[in-house]
């Protein structure tokens, strides 16, 4: 084994997670769990998430379903809201929520980082396909179209000149934990333990306080009469320097 292969003297757990995904809760429960050992979080887009697991550029990872199976495990965790994000002044924003067939006289943007695996998104194409979806809120944010997109990530883009409401027959994303299947550690178990809610003192959690010594009962002492009191016999306890044996008979 050469020096770069070795286990690290003090372990640690990387934690990749993609865009839109906020891991604080179970960041705060490991470091309260595992005090002595290090979290280290790692953002990741969507595309670059499984390539950093495969390549063990972190132990474990927050992504965005499907998950190849044939060497990753993946705990789905939750499906959100699909939202389509317009500007605060457009029609679309005076409505609770929309559907696809509303969108169709509409420019709907199509980034190349899109998380919802659509082959062609709802309403007419955009001259070319923004890079990023950052990008394509600023297009929106300039009156060039509308965007589709998990709820999350319409809010991690906030901006005051926008707005987003539910697309009900939209596809929707699905935010999963996964791990290479060869490399399920210790500690990838004690964080699957923690997103699933297990308790410390689960059967299936590693991460236990120590038990409680018990102490040792001490022996309970025979008990015996106490001093100078009558024996069951009539005579008195040796201790107490009376005599022993039947009482005189009075003359």
């Amino acid at each position: 084994m050469t020096g770069s292969e070795a286990s690290p003297a003090f372990p640690s757990f990387r934690l990749a997670y993609v865009p839109g995904v906020t891991p604080t809760k179970w960041v705060r429960i490991w470091n309260e769990r595992l005090p002595d050992v290090p979290l280290t979080l790692l953002q990741v887009t969507a595309t670059e998430a499984f390539g950093v697991l495969r390549d063990g550029g972190a132990d474990a990872g927050f992504v965005r379903l499907p998950v190849d199976d044939t060497d990753l495990s993946a705990i789905p965790l939750y499906t959100e809201t699909t939202v389509v994000v317009v500007p605060k002044d457009h029609v679309v924003a005076a409505v609770d929520e929309v559907t696809t067939e509303d969108l169709a006289d509409e420019v709907v943007l199509h980034p190349l980082d899109d998380t919802l695996g659509w082959e062609r998104p709802p309403g007419e194409p955009a001259f070319e396909r923004p890079a990023t979806t950052a990008d394509a809120i600023d297009l929106v944010a300039a009156g060039i179209g509308l965007l589709v997109v998990p709820q999350s990530l319409a809010r991690l883009h906030h901006r005051k000149d926008l707005t987003y409401r539910p697309l009900t027959d939209a596809p929707e994303s699905r935010v999963a934990l996964s791990w290479p299947q060869d490399a399920t550690t210790d500690l990838v178990e004690d964080f699957i333990g923690i997103v699933r809610g297990r308790t410390v003192n689960s059967s299936r959690g590693r991460a236990k306080p120590p038990e409680e010594k018990k102490q040792p009962q001490k022996p309970k002492r025979p008990h015996r009469p106490a001093a100078g009191k009558p024996t069951a016999r009539g005579g008195r306890n040796p201790k107490s320097g009376g005599k022993t044996g039947k009482p005189r008979r009075r003359s």
